[in-house]
């Protein structure tokens, strides 16, 4: 299916004529009034009058209406697809070439070298999209979730892509949710999406946002709240009147972190706030369909007017009571206010020193958040006063950047030394080549970014990351230390008087003469596509077709090694790490040399080596999986809680797969590594007694008994047989339906498609 620029009335018409359809099956099913959450879902259903609908226990099938692909996922996801043997996608599919740019000097010099750098990788997208009819935006026009909300997205949306922060959009009233490249594929090849479906938590806002408090303040409370893990298998539907307060990208802020919550998404009722965003995008015409349409995009007045009624869980917030806060370091959920900072840090034992501001990302650089830094940096110049510390920016995309330009914000910035960065992801994602530092220094930097793992951003394990808003990232650059409250202190001038900041307050939500169009940056869709070949090197170090996994054998696993114990967090940054491993994203054998190479060895408190039991001596996770399947071995990892938490990468998957992985067992997973794992033919096992992970011991081979045998529901019976002689017996559980068993037994989702259809 070619795809436009945008999304065009007739297409947009047609979304909410079929929900029309699902939601009237539905309400007279349930005989009740259904959450705006609900009716984006249910109005996507692929048999409204048959789906089994119990919440955190029926399993779904949807027809989302969009496929969204960031380029270092985007390369998987497209040699996954080209196995299906299809000519174009079944639904519209836009790939986003964002991650792969490197921040280091400047926009300019920065986009030179990526463009260099990674032209094959590059070159391959281009082809593929052109091959396959995909819209393709080139580096330089945006990091994926910004341009998405500014050209595709709408209110009652569902859409998928393969990044866990996709669901941004629902600051614009969408269902957005961030998935693995099979899920996508699935949808991109005809399929319809499967998913576990969610309850509902209504976050009811109150008040209005006063003084230095910002959008990004109401997510990093709830965080604080419900922990990274608080979210799973739920959606997080925002309203009230405090909802009617924030400005559309303000509400793209909140839902874009609801992804550290571990939340299928977030999403917001559409509003005059919206509208007025998509008519600044040049997409009036959106906004007027969505107008005539306006009762699907919200929840009906009963839930309104009785929300414990509906959702499984109802938090309240105070908009006018809120403070500001900051969440770190190492986790997003570790929450503290400005004003506690001091004691926090001191408390915490974390760096005071701060060494850099950063403000960007997917998370917060619109024109509005670009607008109140930019009338602060207003203010500091006015001063005569300088940083503390270098200040990075990265507008979301090249319409933001273009326009901030015109409007004066970017040169406001520029007066007070900010580098602007390239509009990619950057330092977000690791892609930040910091100059200066040695491996170890302890310092903190302040971003306005969505995630804070250990050495997630700059590759040092010394740095302590916070996030915050953008405002208070920048006034932290005032005083380059969390010892002093930035908004309390009291600074001296150039001429010698004393002023505070003062919080810049309302600034224009959208620019007074629409954002400036970026048609440069998209490689649109061509009419004669069947002739354009996709090629690949077969010396290529950076991309490489796929072979299908082999399918299970029948047989129980038995003997199986023990390859991992993590201990504590187990992200996939820590299975399969981003930064300088993004440039093998395209190629499964390469970039599985980093598999583990983060996770922490139970055994002996070490990241990233393990004791091959063949040879007795220490090696990296990945040297020791190879050692394993070339001597005929087969291996499982053992997790801990909340086990690949982060990403949507799925390579935390395939690697395990490629590498000899057979199962991981864990005490809980994160919502989308699972379905990855499913999706790829490993069994994911949790532990019926979560205490039963403090059995396994190091050298241990494992039995799993009853995967003959393995049904929904079932259980399968693991023996850890440790050297001693001794064996331990433990239950373990899975949560595979029907279908998903039938993935297994095929080797994986794919092959399970290809045999069926």
């Amino acid at each position: 299916m070619n795809t436009s620029v945008d999304s065009t009335p007739a297409f947009i018409e047609n979304v909410y004529k079929k929900m029309e359809t699902n939601i009237a099956v539905i309400k007279k099913r349930l005989g009740r009034s259904l959450t705006y959450g609900e009716k984006i879902l249910y109005g996507h259903l692929d048999n409204a009058a048959e789906a089994q609908l119990e919440p955190g226990v029926s399993y779904i099938k949807t027809r989302p209406d969009r496929i969204a692909l960031q380029d270092a996922t985007a390369q998987m996801a497209v040699l996954q697809f080209m196995l299906a043997g299809k000519d174009e996608a079944a639904v519209p599919v836009s790939v986003h070439c964002d991650h792969l740019i490197r921040a280091q000097r400047g926009a300019e010099d920065d986009l030179r070298t990526a463009r260099t750098e990674n032209r094959e990788v590059y070159d391959f997208l281009a082809s593929a999209s052109q091959r396959y009819g995909f819209g393709c935006w080139m580096p330089g026009a945006g990091i994926i979730h910004q341009v998405v909300i500014e050209q595709y997205g709408f209110p009652g949306l569902m859409m998928l892509g393969t990044d866990s922060h996709t669901p941004n959009a629902g600051g614009l009233g969408a269902f957005a949710s961030g998935v693995g490249g099979a899920d996508a594929v699935d949808v991109m090849v005809g399929l319809p999406w499967e998913v576990l479906l969610p309850k509902f938590v209504g976050v009811h806002l109150t008040g209005e946002l006063q003084g230095w408090t910002a959008p990004k303040d109401v997510i990093l409370k709830i965080l604080g709240m419900l922990t990274c893990s608080g979210g799973t298998n739920r959606v997080f539907e925002y309203f009230g009147s405090g909802a009617d307060t924030i400005s559309c990208t303000g509400k793209a802020t909140i839902c874009n972190m609801g992804a550290e919550l571990g939340a299928t998404t977030s999403t917001f009722p559409y509003d005059s706030h919206m509208a007025a965003f998509l008519k600044a995008c040049n997409r009036a015409d959106a906004a007027e369909v969505a107008d005539r349409y306006s009762h699907l995009l919200r929840a009906d007045d009963d839930v309104l007017a009785n929300p414990a009624n509906y959702y499984d869980q109802v938090i309240e917030i105070d908009l006018s009571t809120l403070e500001p806060h900051l969440v770190g370091p190492h986790s997003p959920d570790r929450a503290s206010t400005v004003a506690d900072m001091a004691n926090y840090v001191k408390e915490g034992d974390h760096p005071d020193n701060v060494t850099y501001a950063l403000i960007g990302s997917c998370t917060n650089s619109s024109y509005e958040d670009m607008g109140r830094v930019a009338a602060m940096a207003e203010q500091i110049q006015s001063k005569g006063m300088k940083l503390k510390i270098p200040l990075l920016v990265t507008p979301g995309s090249e319409q933001v950047r273009a326009t901030i330009e015109r409007d004066g914000q970017l040169a406001k910035l520029e007066a007070i030394g900010a580098t602007v960065l390239a509009n990619a992801c950057g330092p977000c994602i690791g892609q930040w080549n910091r100059a200066g530092i040695e491996e170890g220094f302890r310092n903190s930097i302040v971003t306005s970014y969505n995630r804070n793992f250990p050495k997630r951003n700059d590759g040092n394990s010394g740095t302590s990351g916070f996030i915050a808003s953008p405002e208070t990232c920048l006034a932290y650059a005032m005083t380059g230390t969390f010892t002093l409250n930035p908004f309390t202190t009291e600074y001296k001038a150039e001429d010698g008087s004393s002023f505070t900041l003062t919080a810049p307050g309302k600034v224009d939500e959208v620019p007074p003469g629409n954002l400036v169009l970026d048609s440069d940056g998209f490689l649109a869709p061509i009419t004669d596509n069947t002739s354009i070949s996709v090629k690949i090197s077969p010396e290529s170090e950076r991309l490489s077709f796929l072979t299908p996994f082999p399918a299970w054998d029948g047989e129980d696993f038995k003997g199986l090694r023990l390859l991992l114990k993590a201990k504590g967090k187990c992200t996939t940054d820590h299975i399969s790490p981003a930064g300088p491993w993004l440039r093998y994203r395209g190629h499964l054998n390469n970039i599985s040399d980093n598999m583990f190479s983060g996770a922490i060895n139970a055994f002996t408190d070490e990241p990233g080596t393990t004791k091959n039991q063949l040879t007795g001596e220490t090696d990296a996770y990945n040297e020791v999986a190879r050692a394993y399947t070339a001597a005929g071995e087969n291996w499982v990892a053992v997790g801990d809680a909340n086990y690949g938490e982060g990403s949507s990468r799925e390579h935390a998957a395939m690697s395990p797969r490629h590498m000899g992985g057979k199962a991981v067992i864990t005490r809980s997973f994160a919502r989308i590594h699972e379905t990855n794992l499913k999706k790829q033919g490993i069994l994911p096992l949790t532990f019926a007694d979560p205490g039963d992970y403090d059995k396994v011991q190091e050298g241990d081979t494992i039995d799993l008994i009853g995967i003959k045998e393995i049904a929904p529901g079932s259980t399968i019976t693991g023996r850890f047989n440790h050297n001693d002689g001794t064996v331990s017996e433990v239950k373990l559980e899975h949560s595979l339906n029907e279908e998903q068993i039938n993935w297994f037994k095929a080797g994986s989702a794919l092959n399970f498609m290809r045999e069926k259809h």
